[in-house]
């Protein structure tokens, strides 16, 4: 294990500033559980800045909202125990579902808004006369947590994630530029290009959730968040042009090589004038652009292939050479504002929200229903046994089935948080029933917690070690938080312990029987969601109003999300790039959606020119409606032919 840098040892210091200001003010507003305000500093503490302000709003909101919940469900079924752990556990299942389809920061109100009902709901399930005062007290102490975490980590040494941000985003460019040189330059090694686009489609949906957190930044960079949003827009279009260049010159290469002769020159010029980045003239982007209208064929009637091939590549290029313009203005705009200056005019570009992203309805709904049935579980021998501390059952599987919910199979992260829960009980007992009793000041109990919440923070920012060392010191902070330190015993301590370990071990049975899916299974799964969405994009280009048309922006921004989700899950599957390069290449047929997103834009001039589209989107629709497997039938290639003719002669 690698010992902690100097940075890693300043963030922990700052979280165990943050937890202390917390309890400090926790204490002296003489709130009930003074810990629970330390070990939410904990929770929300970020590296970032920017992401521990988010954080901070977004649970707020997720809090205030789980109260709320809470306060409204048990005075009604506070004689029915059973009824009331249903409806809790509904609620969180409910809860979850929604955070799951909002796959930015926040989705975390929603997730916390689940949760928190079950930890302040469930101990009322035998005391619900004490609800409000409950609730009351854990969204005064959760937000003391929240609010001392944001004043430290903005104020002392903050570290902003635009930095960061913009930093990737240079690295993403600069993968784009070298895939349109590996793309236009036939010498260079193709393999290569193939590890560069499907790194780039996965650094541009990471980079599209992180910017989320750039308005609640401390950087200069916060002013600059729509342009980044709209470099991160240009990047997206890039992936499917990308691709769409590069079949087009490989066809051509193929038919008609002799026609790529006076191509070559400015190939290289385009190839040259995009890997330049910041360096390139903007005002050569009009000349490239000029001599590619000089090399457009005219289209006739009677068109060969090869002239149709050429007419779309200039049109692709120039696209190309437009997104590329766009993006370098837009990065000079964010440099001036850095730099203390006023950005220029850029062109408007509708920006894509992160709401257009990949969902997964069907596997939102499991991760749910695995949820409430853990909680039901618990609730159920809880009850049943009269455990007096069994409430931490159904309260933990809660928070644990919330927490590792996005993963294919959660039950690994639940052992691990589990073992690393079982390593911090000696330490929690040693402090609750040896040390916390001896303590009579505050300054006593900062110096007594020290040593272990500092050493354990600071493996936090490194992410191999992140989550065992927050499983460990929410394993003590917990354990704090769960019990009334003031008169606890060793039995009423070891029974709090069983229920929680309980409610962990039947977290990973139940999520491993509903839940747990297998990688190669959930990108397969993504590619079917795939082609049902042309589907249905064929479908709606056939009706009269063309209503519920997807726009192109917003296609492509899901077809590269999709690409980026299932880049980790071929990499277990697949573990060369090579292969995983192959495998990716099965999503070229995609595509075919964002051609028909163009192809519904000109379909009322195609129309009053006399071509009809709706012969050939039903044929696409009967085609990847059907699963889209093998060689398309000679039925639509005929129609697509057809078609095409159709175009030439109008």
């Amino acid at each position: 294990m690698k010992m902690p840098t100097p940075g890693a040892m300043l963030f922990s210091a700052k979280c165990f500033a943050a937890s202390m200001l917390a309890l400090y003010v926790s204490l002296a507003a003489g709130l009930p559980r003074p810990f629970w305000a330390m070990m939410t500093a904990y929770i929300v503490a970020s590296p970032f800045s920017g992401a521990v302000r988010s954080k901070a709003l977004f649970r707020v909101c997720g809090t205030l909202i789980g109260s709320t919940a809470t306060i409204l469900m048990v005075p009604r079924m506070a004689n029915a125990p059973e009824l009331l752990s249903l409806a809790l556990a509904c609620w969180v299942g409910l809860c979850l579902y929604i955070s799951l389809l909002d796959r930015t920061p926040r989705s975390y109100i929603f997730m916390l808004a689940g949760y928190t009902a079950g930890l302040i709901g469930f101990p009322a399930v035998s005391d619900p006369g004490s609800i409000f005062d409950t609730g009351l007290a854990r969204v005064e102490e959760i937000t003391i947590g929240i609010l001392s975490a944001t004043v430290v980590h903005s104020l002392v040494f903050p570290q902003g994630v635009g930095p960061v941000l913009l930093g990737r985003l240079d690295r993403a460019i600069a993968d784009a530029q070298r895939w349109a040189a590996d793309t236009l330059t036939p010498t260079r090694d193709r393999g290569q290009a193939a590890h560069t686009r499907l790194a780039l489609a996965g650094e541009i949906s990471e980079l599209r959730v992180m910017s989320t957190h750039l308005p609640f930044d401390t950087s200069q960079l916060r002013w600059t968040a729509g342009m980044v949003h709209g470099l991160h827009d240009r990047l997206t279009v890039m992936v499917p042009l990308l691709l769409a260049v590069e079949d087009r010159l490989n066809a051509l290469r193929e038919v008609d090589p002799a026609s790529l002769a006076p191509w070559r020159g400015v190939l290289d010029e385009i190839a040259a004038w995009v890997q330049a980045g910041r360096d390139a003239d903007p005002a050569r982007a009009a000349q490239l652009r000029a001599q590619l209208a000089q090399l457009r064929p005219e289209l006739k009637a009677d068109a060969s292939w090869s002239e149709i091939l050429r007419v779309n590549l200039v049109q692709r290029l120039d696209t190309l050479v437009e997104t590329c313009e766009d993006g370098l203005e837009l990065r000079g705009n964010v440099g001036a504002v850095l730099a203390g200056g006023a950005p220029g005019q850029t062109p408007y570009r509708p920006h894509v929200t992160p709401t257009v992203l990949h969902r997964d309805h069907g596997m939102a709904l499991r991760s749910a229903l695995a949820a409430a049935v853990t909680i039901l579980i618990c609730c159920a021998f809880w009850i049943a046994t009269a455990w007096p501390s069994g409430a931490a059952a159904p309260m933990m599987a809660g928070v644990l089935c919330c927490f590792f919910a996005t993963q294919d199979n959660p039950v690994p992260f639940i052992k691990s948080f589990t073992k690393w829960t079982i390593i911090s009980m000696p330490v929690a007992a040693a402090y609750i029933l040896l040390v916390l009793p001896a303590v009579h000041s505050y300054e006593m109990l900062v110096l007594t917690i020290a040593p272990v919440f500092l050493i354990a923070g600071a493996f936090m920012p490194n992410p191999a070690t992140g989550g065992s060392a927050l499983a460990f010191i929410i394993g003590v902070a917990g354990s704090l938080s769960l019990q009334d330190t003031g008169t606890l015993d060793i039995p009423s301590f070891l029974n709090s312990m069983l229920a929680q370990l309980f409610g962990y071990l039947a977290a990973a049975v139940m999520t491993g029987l509903i839940r747990t899916v297998g990688s190669d299974w959930m990108a397969q799964r993504m590619l079917r969601r795939a082609r049902r969405e042309v589907a249905q994009m064929a479908q709606s280009a056939q009706s009269a109003q063309g209503s519920a048309r997807v726009s192109l922006p917003h296609f492509a921004a899901r077809m590269v999300d999709r690409i980026g989700l299932m880049m980790p899950r071929l990499a277990v599957v697949h573990p060369t790039p090579e292969a995983r390069a192959k495998e990716i290449d099965g999503l070229r047929e995609l595509r075919v959606g964002i051609h028909i997103a163009q192809l519904c834009e000109l379909q009322p001039a195609l129309e009053r020119a006399g071509v009809t589209l709706r012969p050939l989107m039903r044929k696409l629709e009967d085609y990847f409606g059907g699963g889209a497997h093998g060689q398309a039938p000679a039925e639509l290639l005929a129609r697509l032919d057809g078609t095409l003719r159709g175009v030439c002669a109008a």
